[in-house]
């Protein structure tokens, strides 16, 4: 009898168990994400109004009442969440099935509880045990962003292991349905004796920018009510999960106890051929460097730093993920541990689950390895520029790559080699430095002896940087310091960086240069304001040209809209950008382009703040034809770019990009390819 497996696999696809396919690949034909919801009776409409303004007058009265109780500021968002997930739901068309008012309604109950107890100085909700949905608000943009906790009823305050759960792709994943979800089921995991953190990661970008950004933004939001181990903190996930599960493995692996991805996909090109039917050999050359910020695959090396359990259905699709990734950690010496469900598809299979389980409570009893004898980390950006106790402070080159293989000797020394680094630090934080408190020991960088004059201090900590001088390796100032202009941590690009901190849209008041000009920014704005609303799920801070506070150039990133005629803060700054902008033309990196129709777009270090970015007419750099695949949801322009607006904005591009590249490590201008 001929097997039945080829026959099962392509029902299972045919069914529809995959959403994104080819016909997801027609950049004039792109579906809405989220959706339109359904109709709602005008009924349902006044009574959910309704609901709202009085949850709406309890919340006043809380904030009105903050001296009741002094942790208001992080317990309020855990009232404003119910009103903000109805409200948004209601206003802006996502309700999705009928069954979702009536959540509705549970929901701004629930919020009333909470407002109420708040009134009276109390929080019961941070007490309770099994499903419960929390909430906090966030640097990035002010908003009040989700996440579920599981906690278990052996919990006693007592350090505790979290696995964070990272959901997979929803694009009806409303805050509405996911607090629903949260508030009433456990979700497809459930480990005995852990607490459980579901992110929301701001809706459907595969916890990429601001969805990265949400899940370190939850933990520190848990850690103030509950007492999480910190050597075992474990993060897995499932489908779009399982790729953010790759990413935060590759970029941050000495944080974890362990990591445990589930199908999804773990870096761009290969994915979107496989998966996608897309070709993706004509992308520009800046775009094939920025898939590096998210390739796992090209992070491999760093999973020599965290357990690592891999998960994947025979007849999934996805196991491509698990696939190349196995393929490129064998070419570091790493054999991955792939768990495959028999004859399953996108899904997990119940025995593999118990295997995953067994397999995580062992690593969880034993715990991370806070201080390794050995360190082997790769990187291609200061973004991600941490591993156990080596940190990468500068690089010779952006997007090349970069390495560092460390080793603490039985001597009490340390031996290092490099690959296109050009500053770092050793910092063992107290209690945890293993070399001796009495001498300095003895470094050795590339081959070369480097005297070290400091020595661990008593509580058994120790920190010092190196830096490179020409070809010679010398002590230097710990940590970010560099010339004043360099690119380091939290200051290297490219524009798609902004979006992970606290930012302000600047908006301008005055005529614009010309009227092609004009009708540009104020579309792109307008797109920028509504498109971070629909896919990060909160409302941009806009402030005027002639507006603008001491307070905002201290703690954010500005972005500017506008020209130097429109925007009186671009005007300010103009003289301190590389880039020139006059009436007659656009000069950007030695080329000239007639103002009349061109507008650059760029990021730099903010002459006002230099510890803070300056960003020239951009959101985030992904348009509306990458919304439906999520290996496509990674940045599409570099640090600068000059659009040419011949070609409308549509689902792609901004306009025809005349010209685009890199700034070097300095922020000055490099060559373009």
């Amino acid at each position: 009898m001929p097997s039945l497996r080829p026959l099962l696999v392509c029902a299972l696809f045919a069914t529809g168990v995959l959403a994104d396919g080819p016909g997801d690949n027609i950049p004039t034909d792109v579906r809405p994400i989220p959706p339109l919801g359904i109709d709602l009776s005008q009924e349902d409409q006044d009574a959910l109004r309704e609901g709202l303004d009085t949850l709406r007058k309890k919340i006043d009265e809380a904030k009105a009442a903050q001296a009741k109780h002094p942790r208001l500021d992080v317990l309020l968002p855990d009232v404003e969440i119910h009103h903000k997930a109805v409200d948004w739901a209601l206003r802006y068309n996502e309700f999705f099935k009928p069954e979702e008012v009536k959540a509705a309604h549970e929901q701004l109950a629930e919020g009333l509880r909470r407002a109420e107890a708040l009134l009276k100085g109390d929080a019961p909700w941070t007490r309770q045990k099994g499903f419960v949905v929390r909430a906090y608000r966030s640097k990035i943009d002010g908003s009040v962003q989700p996440y579920g906790m599981v906690v278990p009823q052996s919990y006693d305050g007592a350090p505790t292991r979290l696995d964070f759960w990272i959901h997979g792709r929803g694009e009806k994943l409303s805050e509405l349905s996911f607090i629903d979800e949260r508030s009433k089921r456990a979700g497809q995991i459930q480990p005995a004796d852990t607490l459980v953190l579901h992110p929301y990661g701001r809706y459907c970008c595969a916890n990429k920018i601001a969805g990265e950004t949400d899940l370190f933004e939850a933990l520190a939001h848990a850690r103030q009510s509950y007492r999480i181990d910190p050597d075992r903190i474990l993060v897995r996930g499932f489908s779009m999960g399982g790729a953010a599960v790759w990413q935060f493995g590759a970029h941050y692996a000495s944080e974890w106890c362990a990591v445990n991805p589930g199908a999804g996909f773990a870096e761009t090109p290969e994915f979107l051929g496989f998966f996608q039917a897309e070709d993706v050999k004509g992308f520009p050359w800046y775009q094939q460097k920025l898939w590096r910020v998210y390739n796992a695959t090209d992070y491999a090396l760093n999973f020599r730093h965290v357990p690592t359990v891999a998960y994947s259905g025979e007849f999934d699709k996805q196991k491509q993920a698990a696939d190349v990734m196995a393929r490129e950690m064998k070419k570091e010496g790493l054999e991955l541990t792939h768990l495959i469900g028999p004859e399953t598809a996108h899904k997990i299979h119940p025995d593999s689950l118990v295997e995953i389980e067994e397999r995580l409570a062992q690593i969880a009893a034993i715990g991370r390895e806070r201080v390794p004898r050995s360190v082997h980390f790769t990187t291609w950006t200061l973004r991600y520029h941490r591993m156990a106790w080596i940190t990468v402070d500068r690089l010779g080159e952006h997007w090349e790559r970069a390495r560092v293989d460390a080793e603490l000797d039985d001597d009490d020394g340390i031996e290092i080699k490099t690959r296109n680094v050009a500053a770092f630090t050793l910092d063992f934080p107290s209690g945890h430095c293993p070399l001796d408190p009495v001498k300095a020991p003895e470094i050795e960088i590339d081959g070369a002896k480097v005297p070290v004059d400091a020595k661990p201090l008593s509580d058994r900590s120790f920190r010092v940087g190196f830096a490179k001088v020409g070809d010679r390796w010398q002590v230097a100032e710990a940590g970010n310091a560099a010339a004043p202009l360099a690119k380091v941590h939290g200051l290297q690009g490219p524009i798609d960086d902004t979006f992970m901190d606290g930012f302000v849209f600047v908006t301008p008041t005055g005529p614009a240069l010309n009227e092609s000009v004009g009708r540009w920014v104020e579309a792109e704005l307008g797109r920028a304001v509504r498109e971070w609303r629909r896919q990060f799920r909160g409302d941009v801070i806009q402030v005027k040209d002639t507006e603008l506070g001491e307070a905002d150039i201290a703690d954010k990133h500005l972005v500017l809209w506008g020209d130097p005629s429109s925007n009186a803060v671009l005007k300010r700054l103009l003289g301190e950008l590389p880039v020139e902008w006059t009436a007659e033309a656009v000069k950007a990196n030695g080329k000239s382009h007639a103002a009349s129709g061109h507008v650059p777009v760029l990021i730099y270090p903010n002459p006002l703040n230099p510890r803070r970015y300056v960003v020239v007419n951009s959101g985030f750099t992904y348009r509306e034809y990458d919304y439906l695949n999520n290996a496509r949801q990674v940045p599409k322009l570099p640090d600068w770019a000059v659009v040419d607006l011949s070609e409308v904005p549509n689902a792609v591009r901004p306009g025809k990009i005349a010209d685009a590249g890199f700034f070097d490590e300095a922020w000055a201008w490099k060559a373009v390819p």
